[in-house]
């Protein structure tokens, strides 16, 4: 079935499924296939359940004499097709996001601040993917002025699949970091594949919003049309800011046109300033309002595990458990370092996806740790049992919760961050 066909019958049937758990009456299930199932084989209790229509890609899967069986050859790539076709019937700003750390919460952060003035359509969660991504542009209807999709990668090729997927009108890439050097086999390779969508915006003659001060961006947007923003001294016309407190939330003040706002925020970490002043910057172009953009930066509340700060009964918690790269775990070590709360306890977990720097990058961590002074530091995973430290290991997060059962910390600040595969995000309810 050719994809104008389908198209026909997705305005009449808008609500998709991949699940056959979740039919929605009307709705229109689609049979996509992963290591472990093959949606085709649930197709037929996919339309007893209340499907509409069953989009499959094998003909045994199919009863053809039953028009609700839609045949194409290849079920994830008609979705990803008909997602584009949708996106090309709306004529509203579309911004695509990338970057190795921070592109969740930017996007969140530039939607909270243009809902102030507009109808946004933006990405749920961090459904950045081949998968997530369509399926957020199929969620676009006549109610939406402007839609901010985030895309994620961790192979060479992958941006610049989804970015003509998408078909960005403006882009942003937060930054570039060391991250998922399994699949992009190195710094280098990281920045080429962010930077495909630079390459998309170049070809089109489309605008990125800039962090100007950063030096890889700037190199990878030559010849871009740019809308900087900054996080140091910069011209009058572009909106800058800086840190004023961060202990332990982030306050910030930035400068536009002689105009001066002071934000404090219920975000941890004065990395997060660099992602304040996109959405601040997205937010001006869009004409939002001063004031609006302030109070939206202000009133937005992290989830997730990203960047939050949690008070148990005993402790107080920073957690950043969603993922974990060199280049955030630098990072947000730092920030630990720099809070003035005593005593402090930092329980890291391992970076995946490193590939061959792996021991290497784990060693600065620990190195790092060293250096900073701090003596209160538990490791989790076998990558740092590899490296060299006389900080208390722990293979499993299992092992931690076991400690935790048994000699649970009181009075402390404590850290959490690691790749979202050690599961670290399971520990505040034990402290």
């Amino acid at each position: 079935m050719e994809v104008a066909a389908l198209y026909e019958i997705f305005k009449q049937h808008p609500n998709i499924t991949t699940d056959s758990r979740n039919c929605p009456e009307g709705s229109v299930f689609w049979a996509l296939k992963g290591e472990s199932f093959n949606g085709n084989d649930f197709a037929a209790k996919a339309l007893a359940a209340g499907c509409a229509y069953a989009v499959v890609d094998e003909p045994g899967a199919a009863d053809l004499s039953d028009e609700r069986y839609l045949l194409v050859d290849d079920s994830l790539k008609a979705l990803q097709e008909l997602a584009n076709y949708h996106r090309r019937q709306f004529h509203i700003p579309v911004l695509q996001i990338t970057g190795t750390n921070g592109k969740t919460t930017t996007k969140e952060l530039i939607a909270a601040v243009l809902e102030r003035k507009y109808q946004v359509l933006f990405t749920q969660g961090n459904l950045n993917n081949h998968i997530g991504v369509p399926r957020t542009l199929l969620r676009l209807n006549a109610s939406h002025e402007i839609a901010v999709i985030e895309t994620g990668a961790n192979h060479p090729g992958e941006i610049k699949f989804l970015t003509d997927i998408v078909e960005p009108d403006y882009g942003l890439i937060t930054n570039v970091g060391m991250a998922h050097l399994a699949g992009f086999g190195s710094f280098e390779g990281v920045k080429r594949t962010k930077g495909e969508l630079y390459d998309y915006l170049r070809n089109t003659g489309k605008p990125a919003f800039v962090h100007c001060p950063d030096e890889n961006l700037q190199e990878m947007a030559a010849g871009l049309k740019q809308i900087p923003y900054a996080t140091e001294q910069a011209p009058e016309n572009v909106p800058q800011g800086e840190l004023v407190g961060c202990d332990p939330f982030l306050t910030f003040r930035w400068k536009y046109q002689g105009n001066e706002f002071v934000v404090r925020t219920h975000l941890v970490g004065s990395y997060n300033l660099a992602n304040m002043m996109a959405a601040v910057a997205v937010g001006l172009h869009f004409g939002v309002d001063s004031q609006d953009i302030c109070a939206a930066l202000a009133e937005y509340i992290p989830s997730n595990n990203r960047s939050q700060m949690q008070d148990t009964a005993e402790n107080h918690l920073v957690v950043d458990a969603y993922n974990a790269n060199p280049t955030s775990m630098k990072a947000v070590i730092e920030n630990f370092r720099l809070m003035q709360n005593e005593p402090k306890l930092l329980i890291l977990g391992e970076m995946k996806e490193l590939g061959e720097a792996s021991v290497a990058e784990h060693q600065k961590v620990v190195d790092q740790l060293v250096s900073a002074g701090f003596d209160k530091v538990w490791l989790v995973g076998g990558e740092f049992e590899k490296t060299e430290n006389h900080f208390r290991q722990f293979h499993h997060v299992d092992e931690v919760v076991e400690e935790l059962k048994q000699n649970k910390p009181k009075g402390y600040y404590i850290l959490i961050k690691g790749s979202n595969g050690t599961k670290l995000f399971t520990l505040p309810e034990y402290l």
